[in-house]
Order: structure tokens, then sequence, then C-alpha cells
């Protein structure tokens, strides 16, 4: 039996005046790698205002339970190509794992849509997301500014050979290189997970008792840290800086728990997903890319990421 997923459907269905003729329903499904936190949240909601703003369509967000659950979420898109939807938005916990059942999808005629997480799959229509590449080389210019161009850091990165990772602590150690004087101790993955990042950070306040920074690919990472370095009366003395700007980590940063972050757009990402694939549902023109963007958010200016 596979193992259960969380899932979220909405509908809306178009009836023909006096009962005659309905419009075909478009199933979209949006699949994200978990709705366990925050972001994955606001993606969802994101999503859902989209398929709301079109009657006729409906919208089904599946997930895993844990963005490590790669089979989990091969299951679910097995079950949607098994299914027929119109399209989907995907966002790939894997490549190597997902490229084939893509593939299937594809065979079957269902255009997919990729985002969050971008992908080498030939197929590919495109790509929506922000450039997390750039975002990392924000982190990294930052947090040289911060240290004065000198001092140890480390990273705590997400999932192995997920691109999005990859892309960020990428383009972090291109952002500190700008500044000879820091150097970049320790790299571990701590699979975008909290309590993980919690211990990965224990782990460096152990090992590098010199250690003046830390960069987290992403804001549940970020969190975990600052708990680490809170636990130890740190606060203020090793600079966090995180990706996502969840209202959690907006606070932490006004609250100067997090030195900084940098803002990702869930909500927009969710409803350019959707948006993306109807019209690839449709069989309308698509970008090859559609940028969503990135800001970083400091005390100075972290009000306006709060609703």
């Amino acid at each position: 039996m596979r193992t259960l997923i969380f899932a979220c459907g909405i509908g809306v269905l178009l009836l023909g005046s006096c009962g005659r003729g309905k419009p075909k329903t478009l199933d979209i499904t949006v699949v994200t790698k978990a709705l366990d936190s925050e972001w994955w949240q606001r993606v969802k909601a994101g999503a859902e205002d989209a398929a709301k703003a079109h009657p006729g369509v409906r919208l089904a967000v599946l997930a895993p339970e844990r963005e490590v659950n790669i089979d989990q979420q091969v299951a679910i898109l097995e079950d949607q190509i098994t299914n027929r939807v119109a399209a989907m938005a995907v966002a790939p916990t894997g490549a190597a794992e997902l490229i084939p059942v893509l593939d299937r999808a594809k065979a079957a005629g269902i255009p997919v849509v990729i985002f969050d997480t971008d992908i080498n799959w030939p197929s590919k229509l495109t790509y929506v997301g922000s450039d997390n590449r750039k975002a990392g080389r924000m982190a990294g210019e930052f947090i040289a500014k911060t240290l004065g161009g000198k001092g140890q850091v480390a990273v705590i990165r997400g999932i192995l050979g997920v691109m999005t990772h990859e892309d960020r602590v990428a383009g972090f150690q291109e952002g500190i290189r700008s500044a000879p004087g820091i150097e970049c101790v320790a790299v571990q993955p701590a699979n975008s997970e909290r309590a993980l990042a919690m211990s990965v950070m224990e782990n460096f306040l152990t090992r590098y008792p010199n250690l003046r920074a830390v960069f987290a690919g992403n804001d549940q990472m970020a969190l975990g840290a600052v708990e680490a370095v809170a636990a130890r009366n740190l606060t203020g003395k090793i600079a966090v800086v995180g990706i996502d700007a969840t209202y959690e980590a907006v606070r932490a940063v006004q609250a100067g728990r997090l030195a900084g972050d940098i803002a990702m757009y869930p909500e927009g990402l969710g409803r350019s997903a959707v948006e993306t694939a109807l019209k690839a549902a449709r069989g309308e023109a698509i970008e090859k890319r559609v940028d969503v963007g990135e800001t970083l958010v400091t005390k100075e200016n972290a009000a306006k990421f709060l609703p």
C-alpha cells in the first residue's frame, strides 16, 4: 500500500444555462515537494487563488509527507497520469527518479510545467521560479559585507543533487569570492528540515569556535540554526542568513535573530505555476522561463514582507 500523502483540491464547475451542456472541466494538478511548512502552504494558497480566477478549472495540490520522500512524489505523478489530468505543475524532489515518470506524462499527452526547482529534462516546457543562483550570490555578498570582508563562514544546505540547493550554494560561493578574507569552512546538508539544521549548527559551533556567519539554503534550516545560536547565547555574534522570507523568518530579521533573508515570493510562485499550466493545457504559447524574482530582506525593509 502506498504511503498516505497530503492532498488538497478545489474545484469550480460552470453550469450551462437551463441545464444544457456543461463546459469541459480542466483538471490541473500542482505537485509540490511537501506541505509541511509555511513556505509550501503559501505556495498552495497562491495556486488556489489562481484557480479560483478561472471558472471551469479544478485544482488539486498534492505533496509527499517530506521533501526527502522522492518515491511518494513519483507515485503521485503516476496517479495523475492515470487520471489523465489536463496539465501538471511539478516542483521536483529529485531528478534521476522523476525524469522517467515525466517522460510518461509527455507520452500520455499531459503538459508538464516545472516550478520552484529546475531540472535538466529535455522535454521541459518551461521553468517557473526565482533565480536560485542569484539568490545565493545575494546572500554571499550580504554576509561578506556584514563581516567586513573577513571571517569564517559555513553553509547549511538542502538535499544533495537537487538543483535549487546546488544553485544556491554555488551562488553563495560566488558571492563570498569578492572578499578574499572570507573563509568557508564547512558545507553540510540538513535536507531543508529545521530540527536537523539545529543539530548541524550545534556541531558547527563546537567544531568552529571562530565561526562568524552561516548561510542556510532555506528558512526552515535558517530558523533551526538560529535556535542553536540562541541556545549558546550567541545571538548577534553569529550572522545567520536564510532564503524564502517566510513570515516567521522575517519577524526573526526584525528581532535581530536573523541577519537577513532572501525573499522568493511563494504566493506568486503558486499563482504563476497554475497560470502557466493552464495555458499549456489550452495549447497556448508559454514563455521558456517565468521569473518570479528575489529580493534581499534586512531589518530596514522587513515590514514590507509581512501581512
